[in-house]
């Protein structure tokens, strides 16, 4: 994630804003080009000084408060911006806690969506992809049978709409013993799981994969249940990023693609911020560095942990120093960051590929491809 500027004013804004506080513009966010601009209206449409050509209106979800990402004008046309398309199942808007929870898990998965871009990933809906497409459903226990599972199954990914209560997502995290778990993290996991279908399995490097992350044809019920009545097997920390990576090559890839996506965006903050650090007390260099590179776009893993590591012991101290718990209670081993590099490899291989799908009236290119 990185800092925007108002094109009105210069003021400085951030991902989430809707309005400059400075100069009193709409601002919306437009995913083709990376920007959060000024708007104006025009009749049935909004107008971006700094996008002439182009006429926007907002996301329908933008009536919500659930959304501030713009959609090309085109009467007729998808009222859904380029992440809201890919909502499969709202939560019902006449209670008004499932608004404020809705509210929350979208603002946290317009983050996931701004990787996903920032990567050039394949993503397709799916109204355009009815078999590999991406769909999320966001359900509350009181409208469903049975407690609703964070999960994903066949491109489709389920999250409890109890994870947006902090306190809840807190309780749990207790119960589970668990280092971390937030929204975003819980994203970022199971798009994890997507992302291995439509890239790994039943892909030439398939064979890379399970050399690193273990066969993933063990059946995966067995291993969760053994998982869940064992634990992680004892010195797991030198082989996996978590101990519930342990339980499965699956959750062993998707715990790790996770962790890619918090690092390189954590990164690109950090960069944004222009970071640099030479801390006096370190006579080694261990936890200097200076952020001046585009963690998305970086081919080198190693060079990326060389970074993430000083700036992963700022936050966590950071965040000590309010009393708060680490932002980041990982140990990255050598083992690790192999794994992560070769998830880096197989995203940027993804990148550089244009992704088509059938689509209902031909061929529909759903990324740009990296050059």
């Amino acid at each position: 994630m990185k800092l925007f500027r108002c094109d009105h004013c210069s003021n400085i804004i951030y991902f989430e804003n809707t309005v400059c506080e400075h100069c009193g513009h709409t601002l919306g966010y437009w995913h083709e080009t990376n920007m959060m601009v000024s708007l104006e209206p025009a009749g049935d449409h909004l107008h971006a000084p700094a996008l002439p050509e182009q006429r926007f209106v907002y996301c329908t979800n933008a009536q919500f408060g659930a959304c501030n990402w713009l959609v090309e004008y085109a009467p007729g046309g998808d009222p859904f911006c380029r992440a809201c398309r890919h909502n499969g199942v709202i939560p019902p808007m006449d209670d008004p806690a499932n608004l404020d929870h809705w509210q929350v898990i979208e603002r946290a998965k317009k983050r996931l969506f701004y990787s996903l871009l920032r990567l050039r990933l394949p993503l397709a809906t799916r109204n355009e992809d009815p078999v590999h497409g991406l769909s999320f459903q966001f359900l509350s226990d009181a409208a469903a049978a049975s407690p609703v599972m964070t999960g994903h199954e066949d491109g489709v990914i389920t999250l409890a709409l109890k994870e947006a209560d902090d306190a809840e997502r807190e309780l749990r995290r207790t119960l589970m013993k668990e280092p971390y778990r937030t929204l975003l993290g819980h994203f970022r996991h199971e798009v994890g799981h997507y992302y291995w279908d439509l890239l790994v399995g039943n892909q030439a490097l398939v064979e890379q994969f399970r050399s690193l992350f273990g066969d993933d044809r063990d059946d995966y019920a067995t291993a969760l249940e053994r998982h869940y009545q064992q634990g992680a097997p004892a010195g797991w920390q030198a082989t996996h990023i978590s101990a519930y990576a342990t339980s499965h090559p699956w959750e062993d890839w998707a715990e790790t693609w996770a962790h890619f996506l918090h690092i390189v965006d954590t990164t690109e903050m950090a960069g944004a911020f222009g970071i640099r650090l030479d801390p006096k007390v370190d006579q080694t260099g261990e936890l200097k560095t200076r952020i001046d590179f585009d963690p998305y776009r970086t081919g080198s893993m190693d060079d990326l942990i060389d970074h993430w590591v000083p700036l992963a012991s700022l936050i966590n101290n950071l965040n000590r120093a309010v009393g708060q718990h680490d932002a980041y209670p990982f140990v990255l081993t050598p083992l690790v960051v192999e794994k992560l590099g070769f998830i880096q490899k197989v995203v940027r291989e993804a990148g550089r590929v244009q992704w088509q799908v059938p689509g209902p009236g031909g061929p529909i290119l759903i990324n740009r491809p990296l050059h």
